[in-house]
């Protein structure tokens, strides 16, 4: 309406000047132009206003230029009609005068409204979207100059950030809109990238493009092309093309920023030459003056335009390299599973991302340096002549030295990563295997193998900082050299040649603007080195093999026909390795039970690897008819409620639900559960007994109501009755699943008669199939494996072990005891146990794991005294010194050019060149020097608090009781040994050279500004005033949105670990669109603490660099008023170093905002120092005899355990003496404490009441691993860490090949041992995974055997063993361990029929305790166990 008003007036201006003016018109028709194309144009910007309505553009940046020029245009009419009236009156030309001023205050009111944005159009109002992020509401100016930030950095200053403060991301920003936008590119592309020719062998699977957009299928961007070329240019392409434009758009700012910056010296030129000539008019000084801080605050603002695009550009690239790791992991196959551990994944999306996101803000230095050093020494030409080509031969030396160090730098960082890689690996095995360590007393042996990793880490590191530090003094030198080539060259080639203030000054500007790109060169040259790298293992991880979804043809479900049917199948784990599995012909009618049995180790479980498809199929055919659920013979619980775990994305059905809930035995332990299925299950289930595990895990596979069920030995972690239970009430013939196709494997002999086919399992074929009669009938090897075994012997077999413990989420109010559940069970944090129990509110009950908790405020002193503590006096002295006489050296040789600048000119020359020279590049080398010494030491001195901090991190971790790992998810520590550790090796002694280097380069400046100019203190004082008042908003917010950053973060790598670990049973359930939903959500949670993060740094930057401008403009104005006083040499050094103020007033700033960040990182480190700790691994001084325990005498006096203060005891008044070689077993229904008595004796729980005595020795005296290291555990989960298999027998490297050989043998896997190819250096995966269940557990047996202690604990040894395999362990126990103490929790009891005494608890107390015949004639509690298990 304004700008049609406008235009209105326009047309009026030129009616009123045709009638007024006429005749002048006749002859002169250019009068009416200047009306008609205002008139005009205001049409036109009426026509863009409405045309960018319909576009919804609430802010133009064209409209506010626009009427910007317009106002600025109209101030020349506006002061001559100023003039006019005052001079001729008002009334002498009225009309106008009044059109005139009316049509002035339109254009400023438009001017005025331009700068704010438009309202939101009604129907965008009405969007659901919590804290909307401000920059979507601001307008051009706001998001010019980072107002709309300000709102929360108010808001961080009043009180500590949370994250519910934080805004949602925009659209553009999230996960799911930049996947959709790489797919639909990979849409457009990936026919040119994919062909593959017709015949060349199965295809590696449909892609998410190629049809259907579920995530269960496979992206074209993780695709390879047959040769396996052009895959990284078109990951970049994809990449380049969904954000090359925005990047673009910054890209723009930063050239529009280099024009401004090149523009700067030719005006202080001009305000020199000025200085010089005391006849100019003082209005041009002042505008000289105006104009360099004008160009100034137009520099800072494009240039942190152009920041904020890279970090929009490098936060989206990381959200899509995690999207696309992510998704990678669900379709790994085998083969590359173990290949890519869980270290190398974490550091993609950790370290690698970082990288890339490094290379994004330097990617442009790359090419826009050679532009900038080009027109630098065209400019220097200008001013010097061919004198300027003499600095060329400094930048031409430079480069190659740089080049080849960076090339060193880059085959240092891939040694780097390898170890990182690898010291990540061993961390999360170690802490998902923790409490074997604790068991075994092998802490040490592996903190010595993580130091070796760590150690080959930061020798990698110290070697490519050494160099980093040559490349850095030769850059930062690199102005000095030129300088003094150049002068040098200048005044020797010709005596008149005479080198005065403004030659040297803006040479100097020149210089120092040629000083920016040569000195960000390195850091360009360096993260484009490790970008490069980062991409090479970022492509390497998404190169790998997928699984083939060609391996098994996936039929619609129908009655009639087999569910399951393989024909001639041969399958191996990978393309090239030899079968698992041979000659496999099966053919499974729909809704029958088929089970399969077979000894350890015969391809049971690789079976149904095949049916699912995790096979690669070498031959043959293989079906599956209707949707297939699978339970995994290890179960895999999510950190997720009881609830959540049995629905797993599926709608909750009430009826149902309690349906299977009773079926598979888990009504009993909802009364147990403090929040009842709301409770949650802590990582790996570990507040979870095995058989609750294994429970919960059907139940997930009932409550789905499949048509194929596949179940791996589900019954062989539960009691005998409830096996029984579970077998008539969900798989048998009468059970939930009765209609259903199920593929059992089974130990368990009593269930197939009931089963409708048996396939026996031998060395990878199947050796005999049909039904239970037949098999019996044929008399082969199946029915003389039966006859071996008596019927009890079968009715036992169906019970293999429910661990009676249960979980710690039972802060219980009940009187029911706790037991422990395979991990042991611990209060959900130390505060919510202490509570009282009737206060606890039902949402606390059921939580376990403390979430990652943000500190609060600015980062405590103690941190920063922690850290330089670790680096040593002597260290922060030399640093300090170097500093200070680096910058006393630029402070001399600037003041030298000063000097040399205002000497007198004898004869029309200069004098005494030699020694100028000399002294000058005297001081320059000294300078280069010492900052080569500063950057090394500081790099050294970081690498030792690194190595200091990662040291004490480690034990902190280690040292810790059970509880903590409980309570703390391992993504937290992951977290804190990935990129917590990153940045104290990298990113803390980084921003201490900046900081310490741009701190000094403050006060060089201001002891230049005030010798020259005095009253520039006057300015200085209140600058410094403001400058602490915004640093102090600044940093109060950045340290919060820091932390909620690294907090965020560690959800993540939790979710990236569950899913690694569960892949599997998340393929065969179809749930891969949920989980890849589940981890954007994740990340687009980490991006919102990330995103206010780095745009916090750009408010702060335009902020301080505009004060930094204004000391440029007091600086400038002072030095015109004193014209007179000062010399030329004086204001040429004070101009240009004020120039300078801009930078290091941000760079000092951000640099020590960077370093108070990332001192977070130590905060995070150090918070595990105050942790609760276990009790000392050795006691000096201790006089523990050196064969203790020489007998194996165990006594127990009045013995209780409690979970934690308050809760219900445990173990309650124990009382036990047990003589030496006796042989004991400990029986007891779920919660009856039988776990808690090994606890107990390991101290992994310590005594609330009483002692226990080993050897008439109470164990409360004697250290941990003195105690632990002399008697042996055999439990029930088998822990494998990678490394070799004499590492996993003999970590300590004490036994002789002799000795690990008769453990294997005695074992009864000397024979599979010696078929490995390595023999004893075999390779272990991660977790063991290329040896069976079976395997693992008869290494743990030899483990036992090698440790040949006189106590012995067997806590349900034989999980997961067939029949004939647990008869040879009973037989190698009772004969090996003849002469030694033997405890053992058992559930097969006949196992225990012949030992001395058996303990029947309940409820933490001993009930029954004798002899199993005796205990048989009383009929109690024992005798109705036998006969639950068919042994009475």
């Amino acid at each position: 309406l304004l700008a049609l008003s406008l235009a209105s007036f326009g047309l009026l201006e030129m009616f009123y000047i045709l009638v007024k003016k006429n005749e002048e018109i006749q002859n002169h028709l250019l009068i009416l132009m200047g009306p008609l194309i205002r008139s005009l144009t205001l049409v036109l910007a009426v026509v863009i206003i409405q045309v960018e309505r319909i576009k919804v553009i609430r802010s133009s940046i064209l409209l506010f230029l626009f009427w910007t020029l317009l106002v600025l245009c109209s101030l020349v009419p506006l002061k001559i009609d100023v003039e006019q009236i005052i001079d001729q009156g008002f009334s002498s030309d009225a009309v106008r005068f009044v059109a005139f001023f009316i049509c002035f205050s339109l254009q400023l009111t438009e001017l005025v409204l331009s700068c704010f944005s438009d309202c939101r159009p009604l129907p965008e109002k009405h969007t659901n979207i919590q804290n909307q992020c401000p920059e979507e509401d601001a307008s051009f100016l706001s998001q010019f100059f980072f107002f709309w930030f300000s709102s929360l950095v108010v808001r961080g200053y009043r009180r500590p950030l949370q994250a519910s403060d934080l805004w949602s991301l925009q659209d553009q920003d999230s996960s799911i809109r930049i996947m959709t936008d790489l797919e639909k590119f990979c849409t457009q592309n990936c026919k040119q990238l994919l062909e593959e020719p017709a015949g060349s062998g199965p295809s590696w699977s449909r892609s998410w493009c190629g049809g259907s957009a579920s995530p269960t299928e496979k992206t074209c961007l993780l695709r390879k092309n047959r040769k396996g070329r052009g895959y990284g240019l078109f990951l970049m392409q994809a990449i380049g093309r969904s954000f090359g434009m925005y990047f673009l758009c910054g890209t723009l700012c930063l050239l529009l920023h280099d024009a401004f910056m090149f523009a700067v010296p030719q005006v202080l030129s001009l305000l020199l030459a000025f200085m010089r000539d005391e006849d100019t008019a003082m209005w041009k000084g002042f505008l000289f003056a105006s104009l360099l801080f004008l160009l100034s605050c137009l520099q800072s603002l494009l240039y942190h335009q152009y920041m904020f695009h890279c970090f929009t550009v490098g936060m989206r690239i990381k959200t899509a390299v995690m999207g696309l790791v992510y998704r990678k992991c669900l379709l790994l196959s085998g083969a590359a599973r173990q290949q890519c551990t869980l270290g190398e994944i974490i550091n993609l999306v950790s370290a690698d991302t970082q990288k890339l996101m490094d290379f994004v803000v330097y990617f442009n230095s790359i090419w826009i340096t050679p532009i900038e050093i080009s027109l630098c020494f065209y400019f220097l030409w200008q001013l010097l002549g061919p004198s300027a080509l003499a600095g060329i031969t400094v930048v031409v030396l430079i480069f190659p030295l740089n080049g080849f160090i960076a090339k060193i730098r880059s085959k240092l960082q891939e040694v780097q990563m390898m170890f990182m890689d690898g010291r990540i690996k061993l961390m999360n095995e170690i802490l998902s295997g923790v409490k074997i360590l604790k068991f075994y007393a092998w802490e040490e042996a592996f903190l010595r193998r993580v130091g070796m990793l760590r150690d080959g880490e930061l020798q990698a590191l110290k070697k490519s900082q050494i160099l980093y530090s040559v490349s850095l003094a030769s850059f930062n030198s690199s102005s000095f050299l030129i300088a003094f080539l150049v002068f040098a060259v200048y005044v020797l080639i010709d005596e008149r040649n005479i080198l005065d203030a403004q030659k040297i000054f803006v040479s100097v500007a020149l210089i120092n603007i040629l000083k920016t790109p040569l000195s960000q060169l390195p850091y360009a040259m360096s993260t484009a080195m490790q970008a490069v790298v980062s991409l090479r293992r970022l492509r390497h991880f998404l190169y790998q093999d997928e699984l083939n979804h060609d391996n098994v043809e996936r039929l619609p479900y129908s009655i009639d026909g087999y569910g399951v049917m393989i024909d001639g199948g041969s399958f191996s784990w990978t393309n090239e390795g030899l079968p698992c599995l041979q000659s496999i012909n099966m053919k499974v009618k729909t809704g029958s039970l088929v089970a399969v049995v077979g000894h350890v180790a015969s391809g049971k479980s690789s079976l149904l690897s095949a049916i699912l498809g995790e096979m690669e199929r070498r031959s043959g055919f293989v079906s599956v008819k209707g949707s297939v659920a699978y339970v995994p013979q290890q179960a895999w619980i999510q950190n997720a409620s009881l609830k959540d775990n049995i629905l797993f994305g599926g709608q909750r059905k009430e009826s149902w639900y309690h349906r299977v809930l009773e079926a598979c035995a888990l009504l009993p332990d909802l009364d147990i559960l403090p929040a009842r299925d709301n409770t949650e299950i802590g990582e790996k289930g570990l507040n979870l007994s095995g058989g609750q595990k294994q429970r919960v895990s059907l139940a997930r596979a009932v409550y789905r109501k499949s048509d194929v069920y596949l179940l791996d030995d589900p019954l062989s972690a539960v009691d005998a009755h409830v096996g029984q239970h579970i077998f008539d009430r969900v798989i048998g013939p009468r059970g939930l699943l009765k209609d259903n196709t199920r593929v059992l494997v089974t130990h368990g002999l009593s269930f197939l008669s009931k089963a409708d086919l048996v396939l026996v399992m031998e060395e990878g074929h199947i050796s005999e199939m049909g039904t239970y009669v037949e098999l019996m009938d044929r008399k082969g090897a199946f029915a003389k494996f039966i006859h071996t075994f008596n019927v009890n012997q079968r009715r036992e077999s169906s019970s293999p072990r429910d661990r009676n413990r249960k979980s710690v989420s039972r802060l219980s109010v009940t009187d029911f005891s706790i037991d422990l559940s395979q991990e042991q069970l611990i209060s959900a944090s130390v505060q919510l146990m202490e509570a009282v129990d009737q206060d606890l509110h039902a949402e606390d009950a059921g939580k376990l794991t403390e979430v990652d908790k943000a500190h609060t405020g600015r980062v405590k002193l103690q941190m920063y005294r922690e850290y330089f503590r670790t680096i040593g006096l002597s260290f922060i002295m030399t640093i300090v010194f170097l500093c200070a006489f680096q910058q006393a050296a630029s402070l001399a040789y600037n003041y030298w050019l000063s000097l040399w600048a205002d000497e007198l000119l004898v004869n029309g020359t200069q004098s005494s060149h030699g020694l100028k020279l000399s002294v000058f590049a005297a001081l320059g080398f000294t300078q280069g020097m010492a900052m080569f010494g500063t950057t090394l030491a500081i790099a050294l001195g970081g690498i030792v608090a690194s190595r200091h901090l990662h040291t004490d991190l480690l034990h902190s971790v280690l040292h810790s009781p059970m509880s903590f790992f409980e309570v703390t998810p391992s993504g937290n520590l992951l977290n804190s040994f990935s990129k917590e550790i990153d940045a104290i090796d990298c990113m803390i002694p980084e921003g201490l050279k900046m900081m310490l280097g741009y701190l000094f380069k403050l006060l060089e400046v201001c002891i230049i500004l005030l010798l020259a100019t005095p009253f520039t203190g006057l300015v200085l004082l209140p600058l410094t005033c403001v400058y602490i008042f915004i640093q102090s908003f600044y940093v109060a917010s950045s340290c919060q949105l820091r932390r909620l950053e690294a907090v965020s973060r560690s959800p993540i790598y939790s979710h990236f670990n569950e899913t690694v670990q569960g892949a599997s049973v998340i393929r065969a359930f179809g749930e891969q669109r949920r989980f890849v939903l589940q981890a954007d959500r994740r990340i687009d949670n980490n991006q919102e603490a990330y995103f206010p993060r780095f745009v916090a740094t750009r408010w702060l930057a335009v902020n301080l660099e505009f004060l930094g401008n204004l000391l440029v403009l007091a600086a400038a104005i002072l030095s015109v008023q004193g014209r007179d006083e000062l010399s030329p040499g004086i204001v040429g050094l004070a101009v240009s170093h004020s120039l300078q103020m801009t930078g290091i007033l941000s760079w000092i700033v951000r640099s020590w905002t960077d370093v108070e960040n990332n001192i977070v990182s130590v905060e995070r480190v150090k918070e595990y120092d105050v942790t609760l700790k276990e009790a000392a691994w050795t006691l000096e001084g201790s006089l523990l005899p050196v064969a203790w325990p020489i007998t194996g005498n165990i006594q127990f006096e009045d013995f209780g355990l409690q979970y934690h203060k308050g809760l219900d005891w445990a173990l309650n008044n124990i009382s036990i003496n047990i003589q030496d070689r006796e042989k004991v077993g400990i029986v007891g229904r779920t919660g009856a404490g039988k776990s808690s008595l090994a606890l107990g004796i390991f101290r992994i729980l310590e005594a609330a009441q009483g002692r226990i005595f080993i050897d008439g020795m109470d164990i409360a005296q004697i250290g941990l691993h003195d105690l632990r290291s002399r008697i042996t555990i055999i439990p029930q989960d088998p822990v494998l860490f990678s490394g070799s298999l004499r590492m996993n027998l003999d970590p300590f490297d004490r036994c002789s090949e002799e000795d690990l050989w008769k453990a294997l043998d005695l074992a009864h896997l000397s024979s599979f041992v010696s078929a490995l190819p390595q023999k004893l250096n075999h390779q272990c995966c991660e977790g063991g995974e290329n040896f069976s269940l079976g395997q693992r557990q008869l290494l743990c047996l030899a483990r036992a055997l090698l440790r040949r202690s006189k106590i012995l604990v067997l806590d349900e040894a034989t999980a997961a063993v067939d029949l004939k395999t647990d008869m040879l362990i009973q037989s190698t126990i009772r004969t090996q361990f003849d002469d030694c103490t033997v405890l053992t929790i058992a559930h097969r009891l006949n196992t225990i029929m012949d030992y001395t005494r058996v303990i029947v608890m309940e409820r933490g107390s001993i009930v029954e305790m004798d002899s199993p015949s005796q205990l048989l004639r009383l009929q109690g509690h024992f005798y109705q166990m036998c006969v639950e298990a068919g042994l009475a």
